[in-house]
This record gives C-alpha cells, sequence and structure tokens, in this order.
C-alpha cells in the first residue's frame, strides 16, 4: 500500500486548495472552523438513517474502501468530462480543480488504509450512481447538465455522510480527517450546479427536484450492499 509522507498544511493552503507534491499526513492537518452545513441540509430531499449509520460504524473498512474508489471514481468522471467538452472555459478550470483535489483525497485515504493495517480489496460498486444516471437525458447539451446535477447531489451527499459518521466515530484521527473533508466537500454541489446552469439557457430547477425525489428514493429505500453512498440497510 501506498505511504504517506510528512507535509504540513496551514489553513491558508487548504483555502487556497493548494497541493503539496508530495503526499500529505493527515495527522499535521488542522481542522478547519465549523462549516455550516444548512444549504447541503436543505438541498438534499431526506438525510441519512440512523440504520445506515449504525452499520458503517460496524463495519468501518468497507466504508473507507469505498470512500477511497469514490475519490478515485470522481477524479476519473472529471478527467473524462474535461476531455468531452473543451468548449466551456469555466468547466475546465474547475474540473481542473477537481480533479487535483480528488486524487489527492484518494491518496490521503489510501494512507488511513495503510495505517490501519486494511489491505486493498475488490469492492462493487453500489446501485447508488447508477440508480440517478439511468434517468439521464441522452441528448446535448442536456445529458451534461444533467451529469452535473447528479455530481452536485453525490458530492452533497458525501458531505453529509462525513459529518454524520465524524460525529460517532470513535477513532479521533478518522473522525478529524472527515471533518477537514467538509471544508471543500461543503462547497463541491454548489460548484456543480453552477456548471449545469451555466450550460442550460433554461433554469435547471425542474430537473434538480427530479433528482433530489430520485436520490432521497435511493437513501431511504432498502439496500443489501452497504456502501459510502448505500441506502437504508435491508
Amino acid at each position: 500500500m501506498m505511504q504517506m509522507k510528512t507535509n504540513n498544511i496551514s489553513d491558508n493552503d487548504i483555502n487556497n486548495h493548494d497541493i503539496a507534491e508530495d503526499s500529505v499526513d493527515i495527522t499535521q492537518l488542522r481542522t478547519p472552523i465549523k462549516v455550516d452545513l444548512s444549504p447541503i441540509y436543505n438541498f438534499l430531499g431526506a438525510r441519512t438513517t440512523q440504520a445506515w449509520v449504525d452499520a458503517a460504524i460496524a463495519d468501518l473498512p468497507t466504508i473507507i474502501q469505498d470512500h477511497a474508489n469514490c475519490e478515485k471514481k470522481a477524479a476519473g468522471t472529471a478527467m473524462n468530462l474535461i476531455f468531452r467538452y473543451e468548449f466551456s472555459y469555466d468547466l475546465q478550470r474547475k474540473l481542473a480543480q477537481l480533479i487535483r483535489e480528488e486524487m489527492l483525497h484518494y491518496e490521503q485515504v489510501l494512507g488511513i488504509m495503510s495505517d490501519r493495517g486494511q489491505e486493498w480489496r475488490y469492492l462493487s460498486a453500489g446501485r447508488y450512481a447508477k440508480g440517478m444516471l439511468k434517468h439521464k437525458r441522452t441528448y446535448e447539451p442536456a445529458a451534461m447538465v444533467d451529469v452535473l446535477i447528479i455530481g452536485a447531489f453525490i458530492e452533497a451527499r458525501s458531505c453529509e455522510r462525513f459529518a454524520a459518521l465524524a460525529e460517532v466515530i470513535d477513532d479521533e484521527r478518522l473522525a478529524k480527517y472527515y471533518r477537514y473533508l467538509l471544508k471543500s466537500e461543503s462547497r463541491h454541489f454548489e460548484d456543480y450546479l453552477a456548471l449545469a446552469q451555466s450550460l442550460s439557457e433554461d433554469t435547471i430547477d425542474e430537473r434538480v427536484a427530479f433528482f433530489k425525489e430520485i436520490e432521497a428514493e435511493l437513501i431511504v429505500i432498502p439496500d443489501t450492499e452497504l456502501r459510502f453512498h448505500s441506502g437504508t440497510p435491508a
């Protein structure tokens, strides 16, 4: 597994999204001032159930592994989009920032796994992202608008679950890392929504409301697999 080297990151570095060339020792990260999550809670159509939190705490290795997978997939998705939609400067710039940030988070989670003695294992994708993507429109730019709206919900749900886990995890180091992630994750969903609106001549409110219902249902209804974005454990 990848080992993480020690670098000190200041609050200023975090706010400016400066990324060192070497890996980052998360023990050196300073937890930012408490983040206001009310926009996240208002955006999402449902809150994470206590049953999911209990299941996640009981099987943290699966949650950590799937978190790593999510960070890698987010970077990969952004990389694919940056080649497909080269016409938009704002989209290119935001995607480039997102790729750097998600890959840094991926490396940090790998470090957590290594420190915990947790081996990498194959973990199949859950139903969550596929459950939303199957409703994506097939023509442009509507398809891209939907992809960005879905991305907003994925980022918002990630943030909501980092907060929920940080409150109850006994491992203070892991809880601190999840609180650290709130700073960046809490703004990602708004970036996605702004980009989606910039690609549409009409308001995206109707599509946002549409996916809000779908995402909430995926979170609330029983789910046979435990994943970072899974629904209520069956």
